[in-house]
């Protein structure tokens, strides 16, 4: 068996599909052994030895050398060994040359299928691996089909599913057949048929992390941190920030000049409202932050059960509130603390515990 073909799509294996020579030997071994046990009835391992200066090919049938045989197929005595070469010693092999030449074409054709799939399964464990590797991370999905409202892609330069659960996706969003969207990769998990799926989502705070990161430099310089996201997808997200420079705008940073950088962020998200928020340790002003848009003339804090009451302006009541308590609701979870909004004239008479919220 003779090929320079042969070896040259070895190295095309290495370097295009990225597998490596020996797990293409490994498949041919058990494509061969196959073969091998189809053609003469046996179950004798076998090798495969390559020899890439002389283009040659050359399989093997062995034996090990045992002191008691318990598997005939796979063993040969010491004393057995000794009659066919008497240089022989325990755990040696005893080798026995097997030709191609003698393997009927369905034997070859079984060693081909094996080959095959073991080689495919080789492709997919590779791009599963890449794909695990990318948990956390954006790319892209291209739409091939939606059911019951879940929508399935085709990971772009792979041929692993992606799947994104409806409540993984934007309230409002419309996915049709080969749209091409960004996608956030939750994990990669194997179904009870044995098929790998990408759990993707567009819903999740780690997708607009992600988003804020490739749109905003500071961030991925880590000049900018992001303390805290939360979100109802499709409607609001409140994100939190800080920088450990004090020279350093983190709020600006992330809107960018004329509003360019949040902006593209918005524009992903199908023009979902965010507000930046500068973390403070303040919880006072912190919780002051996190109720904008609405201004707060002041803050009522009860730091034994992590509640606050929150005084604005009468006429900006519902918009602290938000639409069926949005707002306050997004605000409660971004600082982990109780909120309660009150108008002015409702604590007008209260003087004591209120803490003031500068300009």
């Amino acid at each position: 068996m003779i090929n320079k073909d042969f070896f040259a799509a070895l190295d095309a294996l290495e370097s295009e599909k990225k597998i490596e020579k020996q797990q293409f030997i490994e498949s041919l071994e058990a494509g061969l052994a196959v073969a091998y046990k189809k053609e003469s009835g046996e179950a004798r391992p076998v090798m495969v030895v390559l020899n890439a200066q002389r283009c040659e090919i050359k399989i093997y049938a062995y034996k090990t050398v045992v002191e008691e045989v318990l598997d005939p197929e796979k063993e040969i005595s010491l004393e057995d060994a000794k009659r066919i070469k008497n240089a022989y010693k325990v755990g040696d092999l005893v080798k026995e040359e097997v030709t191609p030449k003698t393997l009927s074409r369905i034997a070859a054709q079984t060693a081909k299928q094996v080959i095959m799939q073991r080689n495919n399964e080789i492709v997919k464990e590779l791009i599963k691996d890449e794909m695990n590797n990318k948990e956390g991370e954006i790319v892209k999905g291209i739409v091939r089909r939606v059911e019951n409202d879940t929508v399935y892609l085709e990971m772009a330069g792979t041929q692993l599913e992606g799947v994104m659960l409806p409540s993984e996706q934007i309230k409002g969003e419309k996915y049709n057949v080969n749209d091409v969207i960004n996608v956030y990769v939750k994990n990669v998990r194997t179904t009870l048929r044995g098929t790998t799926q990408v759990m993707v989502s567009r819903a999740c705070n780690g997708f607009v992390k992600k988003l804020f990161e490739m749109e905003v430099p500071e961030i991925k310089a880590n000049l900018v941190n992001i303390k805290r996201i939360v979100r109802e997808a499709g409607y609001r997200t409140k994100m939190a920030v800080y920088a450990e420079d004090s020279s350093i705008d983190a709020v600006g940073s992330c809107i960018g000049q004329k509003g360019m950088r949040i902006n593209s962020v918005v524009q992903e998200l199908g023009g979902e409202k965010i507000d930046v928020i500068g973390y403070s340790q303040d919880m006072g002003e912190y919780i002051s932050r996190a109720l904008s848009p609405a201004k707060v003339i002041a803050v009522m804090l009860n730091p034994e059960e992590k509640s606050a009451k929150a005084i604005v302006e009468d006429d900006k009541l519902s918009l602290a509130i938000g639409k069926s308590g949005q707002n306050v609701r997004l605000a409660a979870k971004l600082t982990e603390w109780k909120i309660d909004v009150k108008p002015f004239s409702s604590v007008a008479s209260e003087n004591g515990g209120i803490e003031e919220i500068g300009e």
